[in-house]
């Protein structure tokens, strides 16, 4: 099972409360995360102790230049943002190294897949 990971805990909330339904990760990530896929949707450090927040359906994988996300797409990555701009610094602090509008980004929505006990 491949795992989507968040490094800030600060998105517990966002992905709880559904708010967070997308994220948008720099280079081509379609080797990687495919429609329809299961993966665990996590938070923590890179090498290190990680929590799972739920499992998620991968609903759709697109790649694209950051200068052409949408506006949908980027609130749906993170809540508090709007603008490019916003997004290209997000990227620019996460990666360590300048992200301008031509860079290719994979934007990745996905579904919470909501676990229900078996019914006798």
């Amino acid at each position: 099972m491949r795992a989507l990971n968040f490094y800030s805990p600060l998105f517990i909330d966002q992905l709880r409360r559904g708010r967070k339904t997308a994220t948008i990760r720099l280079g081509d990530k379609t080797g990687t995360y495919d429609r329809g896929q299961l993966v665990w949707v996590t938070v923590g450090h890179r090498h290190g102790p990680r929590q799972r927040v739920f499992t998620a359906i991968i609903d759709e994988v697109t790649v694209k230049r950051v200068g052409d996300l949408t506006q949908r797409e980027i609130e749906r990555d993170n809540p508090e943002f709007r603008l490019v701009e916003d997004v290209t610094q997000f990227l620019t602090h996460i990666y360590s190294r300048d992200v301008t509008g031509d860079d290719e980004v994979t934007v990745i929505h996905f579904s919470e897949v909501i676990e229900y006990p078996p019914l006798d």
